[in-house]
């Protein structure tokens, strides 16, 4: 299969690897830091000396991140289940969709791209490079998506990871990677759960976990 995203990484099938070492499980690694946190730390005291933002506006915007939860995520896939209109819209214009359905104004230059899982293909996300990452809609990413075991074994095999996260696709779904850059985000928009067809969208939404919504997890009404 060609795969047409030059982002993502098909994995169809399973390959075989003749390894004489186990891998770790998936965890956050404790990496030295980098210079990364004393530039931005530079920065922001730079910004705020000449004027351009104060660190006060920072310090709000910060708050605001730190805030955000897996719960608007959720709130959006619950009514992608329920509404085909609002699903069909959502995976064709994603922010704009969801600023209109639920009065939102999330203003960001990246680009939003929902990967509807179906019973033939199951997606995940990484981002190999750092830890690229919706947080508009999930909020601050968990350790072990930044975690270089994660980044670096998930494209590899990620039927093995899955399988370490206790989720078991079956063999015919091809799975898919999808490598988040800096201007694009990706949310999986995943299978709806059988046995929900009572269920009003509130009761969905409980469903939906955050790492359904990266592709580590599948929702279901046991988990509940």
């Amino acid at each position: 299969m060609t795969n047409s995203n030059p982002h993502e990484h098909n994995h169809g099938h399973d390959h075989d690897h003749d390894h004489d070492h186990d891998h770790h499980p998936i965890n956050a690694d404790h990496e030295p830091e980098s210079d990364d946190r004393y530039l931005e730390q530079a920065l922001r005291e730079l910004l705020d000396e000449k004027g351009v933002v104060t660190a006060t506006q920072i310090a709000q915007q910060i708050d605001i991140q730190d805030s955000r939860t897996p719960a608007l995520g959720a709130k959006v896939v619950a009514k992608a289940w329920t509404d085909p209109v609002f699903k069909q819209a959502l995976l064709a214009k994603p922010l704009e969709t969801i600023n209109r359905t639920f009065d939102l104004t999330i203003n960001t230059p990246l680009e939003l791209v929902v990967l509807e899982n179906t019973p033939e293909l199951h997606n995940m996300v990484v981002c190999t490079l750092c830890s690229c990452y919706p947080r508009m809609l999930l909020g601050i990413p968990p350790a072990w998506y930044k975690s270089t075991e994660y980044r670096s074994r998930v494209v590899v095999d990620p039927r093995a990871v899955l399988e370490e996260f206790g989720t078991k696709i079956p063999s015919s779904t091809e799975i898919r990677v999808a490598d988040s850059t800096a201007d694009v985000r990706y949310l999986v928009l995943p299978l709806r759960p059988n046995g929900t067809a009572l269920m009003t969208e509130a009761q969905l939404e409980a469903l939906v976990t955050r790492d359904a919504m990266i592709g580590t997890a599948v929702p279901s009404v046991e988990a509940t």
